[in-house]
């Protein structure tokens, strides 16, 4: 399922159980929170961060031959053009949802500060249902833009908007249990020559920059030494790689109902988003985001070079989208799918131009390692 951007795009997917989630457009859904003229507003909360809690930069990335961010190309303008795809795959109901907004300032009544473009991606991967997918998915991006400090300090106002959205939904199911439910959620936002990428959960965001991946975010999952450390000292454990014996993310907004999880004075349980920013360069060429249905059978470089060949074909970011989610089933895939790619030029990747080797392969050294990881992958 598919649809190609021009505004606000909130991809409804369709679920096959029996209660389908409150269409969170609908004036009813917005009286969920308890204001006195039943609209959410945003509330000021400070935020007291766990020292694995901390804002990184792209350099801290282990990336792949060592390419890092560079802040060069300051007269580049990005010229944004996104697609996005989403399927149920081999699951019984879809729980995957994503946002695009390519003109971000505009369709949520603000004035553009600035020249360049303003845009807002997201992808939510809910689980136990998607009706926190739903919430995150409506409510996030407003929260953003009802901040009095957007677009001055982005980073405070980004990492606030995910805590304001996980309180509010938290008081959304406690005026109606049937709601309960959590989701991972990873937000890109561009702002001129600006990329910040705030993530919760095993969503993930890979830039490609002349042909290399680097991953603008991090799987947070319990068994990661940083997690780790932070869900013991907020009273957790890790049982068998998951969080409290029960989830398989140590960070998502939602799952108030999952009792341990998280409380008044926090919990094992992150809500608060782990943040990157990049300046975008002549030299980057399009971002992928997408849930972890694509990161289980896509390494990010993997993700990259095959995004590129499409690009390179039909210079069609829904049509990559769509390729990607379809190689990712034919790969089997056993999760849901939803992926964005977000172009930053107007014309395709070029080719690059590679030494020539000394020695004639019939397949690459990296061909080979993804290869291996396929077959294995299939063993399991």
């Amino acid at each position: 399922m598919m649809e190609e951007n021009n505004g606000i795009d909130c991809l409804e997917n369709a679920s096959t159980s029996e209660g389908k989630p409150p269409n969170p457009r609908t004036p009813s859904y917005m009286q969920q929170c308890p204001t006195s003229d039943g609209v959410l507003k945003p509330c000021k909360k400070s935020l007291v961060r766990h020292p694995s809690l901390v804002k990184s930069k792209a350099s801290d990335i282990a990336v792949e031959n060592g390419h890092a961010i560079e802040n060069h190309g300051a007269d580049f303008i990005p010229i944004v053009r996104s697609g996005a795809w989403a399927d149920i795959g081999f699951r019984t109901s879809m729980e995957d949802v994503y946002l695009c907004v390519d003109d971000f300032m505009h369709d949520y009544g603000l004035k553009n500060f600035a020249d360049g473009p303003s845009a807002f991606y997201g992808v939510f991967d809910g689980h136990g249902g998607k009706h926190a997918a739903d919430f995150a998915c409506y409510h996030l991006p407003r929260f953003i833009v009802e901040d009095a400090d957007f677009p001055g300090e982005i980073e405070r106002v980004l990492a606030s908007a995910f805590l304001q959205t996980d309180t509010a939904f938290a008081e959304a199911c406690a005026l109606d249990s049937a709601l309960a439910s959590g989701t991972t959620a990873l937000a890109a936002l561009i702002l001129g020559r600006m990329l910040v990428v705030a993530n919760a959960g095993d969503c993930r965001a890979v830039l490609c920059r002349r042909g290399k991946a680097i991953e603008m975010s991090r799987d947070h999952k319990p068994i990661c030494n940083r997690e780790k450390k932070r869900i013991e000292a907020s009273g957790g454990y890790v049982c068998d790689g998951y969080l409290n014996g029960q989830l398989n993310v140590a960070r998502a907004l939602g799952d108030w109902h999952v009792e341990g999880m998280k409380g008044a004075d926090g919990g094992s349980l992150s809500a608060e988003p782990e943040l990157m920013t990049a300046n975008l360069t002549e030299e980057d060429e399009f971002l992928i985001i997408g849930c972890d249905g694509l990161w289980d059978v896509f390494r990010s470089q993997n993700a990259v070079d095959f995004a590129r060949r499409r690009l390179q074909e039909h210079n069609d970011p829904v049509m990559c989208s769509k390729d990607l989610v379809d190689e990712a089933l034919k790969r089997k895939s056993g999760d849901n799918l939803a992926v964005v790619v977000v172009c930053f030029q107007s014309h395709p990747p070029p080719n690059l131009v590679a030494p020539r080797a000394r020695v004639q392969r019939s397949f690459s050294a990296e061909g080979l390692r993804e290869l291996q990881s396929f077959l294995d992958s299939l063993g399991n």
